[in-house]
């Protein structure tokens, strides 16, 4: 498969889990085209009892040429992800919830937006 660009993505796209599962459909992209920042996506779930989910940035795996996302998550954490707030790039985050690593990238991307470098 070749990568592709959140500019080709569109409202429809196929979302699939990590092992290819589909999981639902592109609702909106999130990103500030401008400043070249991709931020994450608003998905359509399938599964449950359906309805929209925030997919941060780092959960996305890769864009196909085909038009398709996979994310890094499985079914399961799909069905647990947050419903979109009115400001998804709200981060909070408590020390059970991520390894030091992730909570660390997670305030680097905060930091840059909040100080204009990113």
């Amino acid at each position: 498969m070749t990568m592709a660009s959140y500019y080709t993505l569109e409202a429809g796209a196929t979302v699939r889990a990590s092992d290819g599962t589909e999981v639902g459909k592109v609702e909106h992209v999130l990103a500030d085209s401008a400043a070249d920042i991709f931020d994450g996506l608003v998905i359509d779930v399938r599964t449950g009892p359906g309805g929209h989910r925030f997919v941060d940035a780092p959960q996305v795996a890769q864009m196909d040429e085909d038009g398709g996302v996979t994310l890094t998550l499985s079914e399961r954490e799909v069905e647990q992800l947050p419903e979109p707030a009115e400001n998804p790039a709200t981060m909070s985050a408590e020390p059970a919830d991520l390894d030091r690593s992730e909570l660390h990238e997670k305030l680097r991307r905060a930091w840059e937006v909040i100080s204009g470098k990113g």
